[in-house]
């Protein structure tokens, strides 16, 4: 999985996708095609003491919007169906909640969220920017319904960078 320096403009780019300003950044997570970082790795604990289970956070505006529109039209309903129904995926799902944990432990030992990942993991399918998140972080292959969501989301940094730094 991914986690690197933030560059100098980083983090003001990161608070214009936002809206405000970033928390508990560990790295990049994954940069998207347009440059911008579009996935941060965040500390497992906030700066206030707060446990944060959401390690891979999308940053991305753009690709947040179209997974909003995926999340209304029902995927989750029907991701979560096939976790029942397909052994394969379930088992291919369990093993993303466990590599999750195993990167998350690199980053610290947070003992109220020991064994909890973000987005539903192992066993329901709660948010997919989560998913996402982890897909891009994690590359292909180790998520397979966050590299589900990434497919049906197409090229979303087609038009161009979704915010600078000056914003």
């Amino acid at each position: 999985m991914s986690c690197t320096p933030l560059e100098p403009h980083d983090e003001g780019t990161i608070r214009a996708q936002l809206g405000r300003p970033p928390r508990a950044i560990a790295g990049v997570g994954h940069r998207c095609p347009c440059g911008n970082p579009d996935v941060v790795t965040t500390e497992p604990r906030l700066p206030d003491g707060t446990p944060f289970p959401t390690t891979f956070y999308l940053t991305c505006p753009r690709a947040a919007s179209l997974i909003g529109t995926l999340e209304g039209s029902g995927l989750m309903k029907e991701m979560q169906a096939r976790l029942g129904e397909e052994p394969d995926l379930a088992a291919g799902y369990q093993a993303a909640h466990e590599s999750y944990l195993a990167f998350r432990r690199t980053l610290g030992d947070v003992p109220e969220i020991d064994g909890v990942t973000a987005g539903g993991m192992p066993d329901r399918v709660k948010c997919l920017h989560v998913l996402a998140g982890h897909a891009l972080a994690a590359g292909p292959g180790v998520n397979p319904l966050g590299d589900e969501v990434l497919d049906l989301l197409g090229e979303w940094w087609a038009s161009g960078p979704c915010v600078s730094a000056e914003e």
